[in-house]
């Protein structure tokens, strides 16, 4: 069990380091997704499924959700979606591929190899218990992060529409000095 959190943890790594240096959006929007996976392969070894699955849902499916919708908000023009289409070359694929595929088996050992003994110690928390605690002494926190995903959606939208009206200004102010 020890070296499926060393695998992970260093899958988890690389992938955040592959997401930092990545240059287009996309492609650091999948090694982010790794990077969550990974992440949540290290809570289900340490004891904490219940919050490797929150990890898998919330960041994994949602966070990524809403990273997709801004960028669709930003309006690419007709030159940046066929530069687009360039980028998604199935070698592109391959690095995400493989550190996934790496974290599915670490994963399928895990459950296959597991004693019924440390499978049912692995559900000790209840969903009840963390709900209690989120809106409970934990809940001004948990306003402040909608409040700052909230304020990152309008400033996304805010400079994706300032970016559209200062193209708009100047084909107008273009066409009227010809």
């Amino acid at each position: 069990m020890e070296l499926t959190f060393y695998i992970a943890a260093a899958v988890a790594i690389l992938s955040t380091i592959m997401v930092i240096t990545r240059y287009n959006m996309i492609h650091a929007l999948l090694y982010l997704v790794v990077s969550f996976l990974a992440v949540a392969v290290v809570f289900f070894t340490l004891g904490a499924p219940f919050m490797a699955a929150l990890e898998v849902i919330i960041y994994a499916g949602a966070i990524v959700v809403l990273i997709i919708f801004v960028i669709m908000m930003l309006n690419l023009t007709r030159e940046d979606v066929q530069r687009e289409k360039e980028w998604l070359q199935p070698s592109v694929w391959v690095g995400p591929a493989i550190l996934s595929a790496v974290l599915l088996a670490e994963l399928v050992y895990i459950i296959t190899a597991a004693d019924p003994v440390q499978t049912e110690a692995l559900v000790a928390v209840d969903a009840k218990v963390v709900g209690l605690a989120l809106f409970g002494p934990y809940v001004l926190g948990v306003q402040l992060s909608g409040i700052l995903l909230m304020a990152g959606i309008v400033g996304a939208y805010h400079l994706g529409r300032q970016k559209k009206k200062v193209i708009h200004r100047f084909l107008q102010e273009r066409s009227s000095a010809a």
